[in-house]
């Protein structure tokens, strides 16, 4: 396959930005609360009700922030407000499943399923898209990544531009690239693999705050384990999409933390297969909770070049 080239946004050589600033200055808060003037709604998707927020004028352009597993629109909240101030409609759902869209899943489905498959969640994301004006920025994280990808390769008329947040930047066994315990994944089945994910969130190896902590573990007592189990196994099973992002014309971004559950060089070379630009910051898989206002001003860069 061809590399073609990329770049990275323009790093601010140790001098501290507005937006870096901002992040350094960010403390712990009750993440259960959604950002004032934000509009919790239900939609309608092909898999049952999902939980919805949204900030900003419905006629702007959409931007649609998707968590990924274990997740919830939640881990958007700093990011969210910025963005609508800037012009955008902004939405974030909770996936299928997970927290407030729980009773969501393949039961529901015409005719029913016993899992939560891709086409499920692409499906229900797919429904998210065409439920406003297209076409729309998108930002997957983690699995939603996945998610993204497959919805790009179906739908791409839908797509203004993609972002691809933490994402596993291995196909097939992605697991198997994690650093120290990717060799032991192989072995792991769904149920075993959730299990564990779930431990390290509350064993909180991750090392969140304390409210951030309070909020995640206090999420598990809604997300559905079979959904958790059935995404480890899609995230055993990635498609190879390389060559229908590398051959897409619209703005393409890989944004990861330096401690990512990955190596960096891993998701510097998935980002050159696609050739995306790729922005690096400080933390681990959350750079939209950690460094949430860098992650959106490069964003808004992004807006601008590609409007």
């Amino acid at each position: 396959m061809a590399s073609p080239e990329h770049e990275e946004y323009p790093s601010t050589d140790g001098v501290m930005d507005d937006a870096a600033l901002k992040d350094a200055e960010i403390r712990d808060w009750n993440w259960a609360v959604l950002p004032k003037g934000s509009v919790s709604t239900r939609f309608a998707a092909p898999s049952g009700s999902l939980a919805m927020v949204s900030m900003g004028k419905p006629q702007n352009p959409r931007v649609v922030l998707v968590p990924g597993a274990t997740g919830s629109k939640e881990d958007f909240a700093v990011m969210m407000p910025e963005l609508a101030e800037a012009g955008f409609y902004v939405l974030s759902y909770d996936l299928a499943g997970q927290y407030e869209s729980a009773g969501a899943g393949p039961e529901n489905l015409v005719p029913p399923r016993r899992h939560y498959d891709y086409e499920l969640f692409v499906n229900d994301f797919i429904a998210v898209l065409e439920s406003g004006g297209v076409p729309v920025h998108v930002v997957g994280y983690s699995f939603a990544a996945i998610v993204a990808q497959i919805a790009y390769s179906k739908r791409p008329e839908l797509f203004r531009s993609f972002t691809l947040l933490s994402c596993p930047p291995l196909t097939g066994q992605c697991f198997r690239g994690i650093s120290r315990f990717g060799r032991f994944t192989d072995w792991a089945n769904g149920r075993v693999g959730a299990a564990l994910m779930i431990w390290g969130i509350r064993r909180n190896v991750n090392k969140v705050s304390p409210h951030r902590l309070r909020f995640v573990r206090n999420r598990f007592t809604f997300t559905r384990r079979q959904s958790v189990r059935d995404i480890y196994g899609l995230m055993k099973n990635v498609p190879d999409l390389r060559e229908v992002l590398a051959a897409a014309t619209v703005p393409k971004f890989v944004a990861v933390g330096e401690h990512d559950l990955w190596p960096l060089q891993l998701h510097r070379q998935f980002a050159q297969s696609i050739g995306a630009r790729i922005s690096v910051y400080r933390g681990g898989h959350s750079p939209s909770e950690t460094s949430p206002h860098q992650f959106g001003r490069d964003l808004l860069a992004m807006y601008a070049e590609g409007s």
